[in-house]
């Protein structure tokens, strides 16, 4: 049997729907004859008769009845498509996943400088240390760490952070430090990530690097996640190698102090997917470009030499 043609599929829902010949005429925008005979071939091709003429009235007959409702459902579904579509397109809301740390540290600081220059979007923030799967669950862009950028697609290079030691102005209740290496005989915060990341700074490395005795044992307590550390430090549990991208706020006010600015890189860059469905959007492709750009900002800031608008100890 050959396949029903659309535009008899289409005649045939519009009687249905529309109750006659005329209207599903009027509302396809032709004439009732070229309805009719659309219908007439659609019945030919099917071997059955969809249609009973009642004098002037026409009918579905009892085959018409089951077959439309079926048809319907077919058309019901591609109204429902096109909407998604739509919707879709004209949406102006944002979802980007980032590490916990990165969306509650940095990202969710960024966010209003983006909110300022396009105030009729909208963005929501998911901080998960799991990898979403773009183009299957609802994000638009994620924000990762090495290798884990490998599970996505379309990918970029975002920026390269670095750590430094930093601490509560109250943890050191005014003392003065005379030299980077005082710093170790404070209390010490760990960062120490899940394994499938590259290890970041430790304090046994920093300690190399300012060529600290190298009889000193390192303890303490240790967080998994950087924002965890930081917040500490923050209420004078310790110092921590903080990353820089986390911490500029908390050391232009003053909440957190680096005696000595001494740098370590981190062993990996962050990276920014996308799903590339989200630069077909309004804004996907505005916000794609904001994220980069201030991800090339960030990768000068952290590097040494950038300055912390540290405040003067006293």
């Amino acid at each position: 049997m050959p396949n029903p043609s659309l535009r008899g599929l289409q005649a045939f829902e519009a009687i249905g729907r529309c109750g006659s010949v005329s209207a599903a005429a009027e509302d396809l925008g032709v004439s009732p004859g070229a309805v009719s005979q659309l219908v007439r071939n659609l019945e030919q091709c099917l071997g059955l008769t969809l249609l009973e003429r009642r004098g002037r009235r026409v009918e579905l007959s009892s085959w018409g009845r089951m077959y439309y409702r079926e048809v319907a459902k077919g058309f019901q579904q591609l109204s429902h498509a096109a909407s998604v579509l739509t919707r879709a397109r004209n949406e102006t809301g944002i979802v980007l996943s980032a590490l916990t740390s990165v969306a509650n540290k940095w990202v969710s600081r960024k966010i209003f400088d983006w909110q300022s220059l396009c105030p009729e979007s909208s963005v929501r923030i998911l901080g998960e240390e799991q990898e979403p799967r773009i183009g299957i669950e609802h994000v638009d862009f994620r924000i990762t760490y090495g290798r884990r950028a490998n599970v996505h697609e379309h990918v970029a290079n975002l920026f390269t952070d670095w750590v430094v030691p930093a601490c509560s102005p109250a943890l050191l209740a005014n003392r003065v430090l005379d030299c980077p290496q005082d710093i170790l005989k404070f209390p010490l915060l760990n960062v120490e990530w899940e394994s499938d990341y590259k290890a970041s700074p430790q304090w046994r490395d920093w300690a190399r690097l300012i060529d600290a005795d190298g009889s000193q044992t390192f303890s303490g307590l240790s967080f998994t996640l950087s924002s965890s550390a930081i917040d500490a430090a923050a209420n004078g549990r310790g110092f921590v190698l903080a990353q820089i991208s986390m911490v500029r706020d908390e050391v232009a006010a003053g909440s957190l102090v680096v005696p000595f600015d001494i740098r370590m890189k981190l062993p990996e860059s962050y990276y920014l997917a996308w799903d590339r469905a989200a630069l077909e959007r309004p804004v996907g492709q505005r916000f794609h470009k904001w994220l980069l750009t201030i991800g090339r900002q960030q990768d000068l800031a952290s590097a040494p030499g950038a300055g912390l608008l540290a405040p003067p100890l006293s």
